[in-house]
């Protein structure tokens, strides 16, 4: 179940979920703050000991974009007018980035992807069991560093190849109607559990947090999560 808040659990199902730490993520692939929050989480996960699962969900900011996205200059004279006023949040971005080890190169971003291809590899992934996390990486990497077209087959077939996916499969699923039909299908399920942002992450089932959370604060959460059975956290705060 994905959903805000504490969610109610058998005791059975109680007992399960704190032996194994269960991060499920809702990211969209053109996020900046996805980006931050999946290097944050990597940190975290890093300092928990035991079994941990990590499950994506997709969500898509621009949902409304065509399928060959839209170039950058019009993308941000229709969401923010004029381009300095973001400079600011873009300057940030990048010293923010350069301490979790990401190299933003907004200069090399000449288009808006439309990412609902990219999220059908990461359910491929998902689907065959592959690292869905390093194609997260992967497909992130590849357009906040390369600047590539995410939402293009051969550069997902290559991303797909990467993280050990064979091309043909990637290939064959971007031009399958059921994979886009199944993707849609779990954003509509996330939408309507009450998501209106990314990143999130819902912590064994029972705590619902936005924003991408400082390292530090994560591990605090994990561990409240897996060894506090009475803990109650309160949802925290959206950052973004």
């Amino acid at each position: 179940m994905i959903g805000p808040g504490i969610v109610k659990i058998a005791p059975n199902e109680m007992q399960r979920s704190l032996a194994t730490l269960q991060v499920d993520v809702i990211a969209d692939l053109a996020c900046p703050w996805s980006f931050l929050g999946k290097k944050r989480l990597d940190k975290a996960l890093a300092a928990v000991h035991g079994p941990r699962v990590v499950t994506w969900y997709p969500f898509q900011i621009n949902p409304t974009l065509p399928e060959q996205g839209i170039p950058l200059e019009e993308y941000i004279a229709r969401t923010f007018g004029d381009p300095r006023k973001i400079q600011p949040a873009i300057d940030e971005l990048v010293r923010t980035g350069k301490e979790q080890g990401i190299e933003f190169r907004f200069d090399r971003i000449t288009h808006v992807p439309n990412t609902l291809n990219a999220h059908r590899l990461m359910n491929l992934a998902e689907q065959q069991s592959a690292d869905a996390s390093l194609v997260a990486e992967k497909i992130l990497a590849g357009f906040f560093t390369r600047g590539l077209d995410i939402s293009d087959i051969d550069v997902l077939a290559d991303i797909g190849v990467e993280a050990g996916l064979g091309a043909g499969e990637v290939r064959a699923m971007l031009t399958d109607v059921r994979s886009r039909d199944i993707v849609l299908s779990q954003e509509a399920q996330v939408r309507q559990s009450g998501v209106t942002g990314v990143p999130d992450f819902l912590v064994n089932k029972r705590l619902f947090v936005m924003g991408p959370q400082r390292t530090e604060s994560l591990v605090n959460i994990f561990d409240r999560v897996m060894f506090g059975a009475d803990s109650d956290l309160p949802v925290s705060p959206t950052i973004h």
